[in-house]
């Protein structure tokens, strides 16, 4: 009987702990995007169960939160496990950052490129359809996203720069998308240097297809920063879609996996979201 209740304690672990999601957010494969004088960078892929190489697959890259001084992929491990459950190959990559690396959110923005880029330069091996990279981040991470397909320069010397380092579409989570007094940053980016990184003040046509996921309580980006975004980018003739969330805060999207104490329901109402958009705008995985 001891034996049978144990058994029975563990399944009912096992299942408490499928239930609220967090299983299986461990990547099936790590490889090296990037080599610095700082160290290498890694993406960390989360493939479908039915993944060949010989797919061409849509693929989502997240960028990890943390101000552009810390952070870690883990943040995007849930999300990414969502996505490859539905077909799409997804990634959640580091970047250079001033804790781990002493450098500051220009370097940021050159790795998120770098990243582009290499998915786009090794689609072939990857399985991927290089017409269908989908960037994808939180805050910093966010900005480093938006930022691939928005900021021209910044690119990374010696890659080949016949490489579109412009993702297809963007989806954004309360992302630093000014960098002046008006929004986030501008101690980090330098008074002088406000606007260079600052996607706002470089709103053009021919931006990405985007997706931005905001608080309208948020102390740290302010709400007014992404509607100004929106209002900008649909001027422009580009496609922006801002789904606000009332009250609610900074980093407020994060699932159960990455904050032990959430509930899964927010994560759910962005990731079914973004799953709309995508489908949306073509960009339909392999069912």
């Amino acid at each position: 009987m001891k034996h049978i209740k144990i058994l029975i304690t563990a399944f009912l672990i096992a299942f408490s702990i499928v239930a609220k999601g967090q299983v299986n957010f461990v990547p099936d494969s790590t490889l090296t995007y990037k080599t610095t004088e700082e160290g290498n960078l890694k993406m960390d892929i989360f493939k479908p169960s039915d993944y060949k190489t010989s797919d061409k697959r849509p693929v989502i890259i997240f960028f990890f939160g943390g101000g552009w001084v810390a952070g870690h992929p883990k943040q995007f491990y849930q999300q990414a496990r969502y996505f490859s459950d539905r077909g799409y190959l997804a990634i959640s990559a580091e970047y250079r950052v001033r804790g781990r690396h002493k450098t500051t959110p220009f370097e940021c923005v050159t790795d998120g490129k770098s990243a582009i880029r290499w998915l786009r330069e090794h689609a072939d091996e990857l399985g991927i359809d290089p017409n269908k990279i989908i960037a994808s981040g939180a805050s910093a991470g966010g900005h480093v996203a938006a930022c691939t397909g928005v900021i021209k320069d910044f690119e990374e010397v010696g890659e080949n720069l016949d490489i579109s380092s412009i993702p297809n579409a963007m989806i954004l989570f309360n992302p630093v998308i000014d960098t002046t007094e008006k929004g986030y940053g501008m101690e980090k980016v330098g008074e002088s240097r406000k606007t260079e990184i600052s996607p706002c003040d470089h709103v053009i046509s021919g931006i990405p297809p985007t997706l931005i996921f905001h608080g309208t309580g948020d102390k740290t980006v302010p709400f007014e920063n992404v509607e100004r975004f929106t209002k900008l980018t649909k001027e422009t003739g580009n496609t922006c879609e801002l789904i606000p969330f009332e009250g609610k805060g900074h980093g407020y999207f994060n699932g159960s996996f990455f904050r032990k104490k959430r509930t899964d329901v927010i994560f759910n109402i962005t990731m079914d979201a973004s799953l709309a958009f995508l489908k949306k705008h073509h960009f339909n995985a392999i069912e």
